[in-house]
């Protein structure tokens, strides 16, 4: 006679619905608005933890965007340099989208933690 209980399942939660604000926060401005009002309908940690990532990612956008009026000017060293931080936003882009699409809470390298810290209740 087998005494053990079987193993709870614990309810199915709705995974599709936080990844679906997740990967809409990285889809540009009007994706980022779409997800915050999804967000407010029905807020989860996965969502809240990837529209801060944009958030932070966005920022730092509008300051490599500042910069590059002034790097322009500078021939060769500031073109490289602003192709290189170019290229570093598309990379921090990148992987916190495929975070998303894993369904992971993976911040982006190097400034993923400071935007968690920064926005730390922002959407929550």
């Amino acid at each position: 006679m087998d005494t053990t209980t079987p193993a709870q399942t614990p309810p199915p939660s709705n995974a599709s619905e936080d990844k679906t604000v997740a990967i809409l926060s990285y889809l540009t401005l009007i994706g980022f608005i779409v997800a915050i009002i999804i967000h407010n309908g029905k807020k989860t940690q996965l969502g809240a933890f990837h529209l801060r990532q944009v958030l932070g990612l966005m920022l730092t956008l509008f300051v490599v965007m500042v910069c590059g009026f002034v790097l322009g000017r500078i021939p060769f060293i500031g073109w490289l340099t602003m192709l290189a931080l170019w290229f570093a936003m598309l990379v921090l882009w990148l992987m916190g989208l495929l975070a998303a699409l894993n369904g992971q809470m993976k911040p982006m390298p190097i400034v993923g933690p400071l935007y968690q810290q920064w926005f730390g209740k922002t959407f929550d």
